[in-house]
């Protein structure tokens, strides 16, 4: 089979195609997939350009999705020409995480799905929605659950609350369209009005062009009346953190996902106790929740945001494209 391996030293350009073993039949309790596609995460940037190490020649990519072509003694969950998607998180079923989740991530801590076939446990996998085409059920596992997450299982959205969320990339899309489903109002910042063109199409209440008002969090409370928003989808980090708390209502939540803007810095420590705020950082979810998403965008019809396709082989332009932040929604890899 093709796959995709990382020669050292990680880096884009080490992105090697090779031919490795076809894995098999499946065991007892195991499925054999064909993998048809996978998705871009900041994650998987991380890995590839050496920022989180792995081994070498680790196939990277912690999504996939692809067709059940057979299945070993005593799987139930699934059937030959079942469209599966994976888990972020292999070993995290339900409830808290083990210890061993965070060590066990496909594409970093264990080869992930850039590559035609793989055979797992069952449990590595969950149904992929209703009516989804490989492409899109690939885009749920890190981004659509780390949204998922950060609104429903972490925060309280519920109808008439607001939602702020950060930029255009697949975690705050889908958590846009996520609250939008759910009855919140959502204020949407992003550097470039084209783009919050696109994000207000999407549902997006109100707009802050975050260029033009680096200040936003005090815009934000302008257009709350002072109140401050419910949860903010913080993806920024330290360079973000004092906007997001100052946009937020006083015992409201900021979601810690990502770092694109700062790994540390300075945090206003008076302002997160004399708001009593609750600052969560949080890492994709557990099976359960992946299953209660999945429920969620059947019911309501939601659909992802692909932005571009790229083949496997030309899997270092496709992050190429997307540090070059030239992508809205999802950047797709098409095995």
């Amino acid at each position: 089979m093709r796959a995709i391996q990382l020669r050292a030293p990680a880096s884009l350009d080490n992105l090697v195609l090779a031919d490795l073993a076809d894995p098999g039949d499946p065991g007892p309790g195991e499925i054999r997939v064909r993998l048809a596609a996978s998705s871009l995460n900041f994650h998987d940037f991380a890995v590839v350009a050496g920022m989180i190490p792995t081994a070498e020649n680790r196939i990277p990519m912690s999504d996939g999705a692809g067709v059940v072509e057979a299945v070993g003694e005593g799987v139930t969950g699934f059937a030959v020409g079942d469209l599966a998607v994976s888990l972020f998180f292999p070993d995290w079923t339900d409830g808290a995480p083990p210890t061993s989740a965070f060590t066990r991530v496909p594409g970093d801590g264990i080869d992930g799905y850039a590559r035609e076939v793989v055979v797992t446990p069952q449990s590595w996998f969950t149904r992929a929605p209703a009516g989804w085409s490989a492409a899109e059920a690939a885009t749920l596992t890190c981004a659509g659950l780390t949204a998922w997450r950060a609104l429903f299982v972490d925060g309280t959205t519920q109808p008439g609350s607001t939602v702020l969320v950060q930029g255009s990339g697949g975690v705050s899309v889908f958590a846009l369209q996520f609250a939008k489903a759910a009855g919140a109002r959502v204020i949407a910042t992003s550097s470039s009005d084209a783009k919050l063109e696109k994000l207000k199409a999407l549902g997006a209440d109100e707009l802050i062009n975050y260029k033009e008002e680096p200040k936003w969090g005090a815009r934000a409370l302008e257009l709350t009346g002072g109140r401050g928003v419910d949860t903010v989808v913080e993806i920024g980090g330290a360079g973000t953190l004092d906007q997001s708390m100052v946009a937020a209502r006083v015992g409201g939540h900021v979601a810690l996902i990502g770092v694109l803007a700062g790994f540390a810095g300075p945090v206003q420590t008076a302002l997160l106790m004399s708001k009593n705020l609750r600052v969560q950082g949080l890492t994709v979810g557990s099976r359960a929740q992946q299953l209660a998403m999945i429920a969620g965008v059947e019911a309501n019809g939601i659909r992802p945001v692909i932005s571009d396709h790229f083949p496997l082989e030309r899997l270092g332009d496709a992050f190429r494209h997307q540090i070059a932040n030239a992508h809205f929604g999802k950047i797709v890899v098409d095995i």
